[in-house]
């Protein structure tokens, strides 16, 4: 197993919903490796987080990694948070990504919940996403 193409893969997913024009044109810069503290727009995205499992094989190491990924928003219903999530699933399955080591084999949709959080005033998606990659690197013995 290797899990030393999760910082990288992290990086690249960022990298990959900040700078996707249908996702920032729904959320504008609201979008977060961490959520920073203090009041927070009335519509965002964030990374969550990643289960990861052992994917290697004779011919090399790899891992497969279930990522999450939460819409998050106090607006009236869920349509605004459904379209930044469709935009959201859009950027991670149909662009291919690129890591600083190894690569990135596949990247699919896996699910999603939609509900309401506290009170309700709160809704929020998490999307799951598994990412299988493959390291390419000459590891020293």
């Amino acid at each position: 197993m290797t899990y030393a193409l999760s910082q990288g893969l992290q990086a690249a997913i960022y990298q990959r919903l900040t700078s996707y024009p249908p996702l920032q044109a729904l959320v504008g810069p609201d979008i977060y490796d961490q959520v920073p503290p203090g009041l927070l727009p009335t519509l965002y995205v964030a990374l969550g987080p990643e289960v990861v499992r052992d994917r290697s094989d004779a011919t090399g190491r790899g891992s497969e990694h279930d990522v999450a990924v939460s819409v998050v928003t106090d607006g009236a219903g869920f349509s605004a948070a459904k379209a930044a999530a469709s935009a959201v699933s859009d950027a991670l399955t149909d662009h291919p990504l690129t890591l600083p080591r190894g690569r990135v084999v596949s990247s699919r949709f896996l699910r999603a919940q939609a509900r309401r959080i506290g009170s309700g005033e709160t809704r929020q998606i998490d999307l799951i996403f598994r990412l299988r990659v493959e390291d390419d690197a000459d590891i020293p013995s």
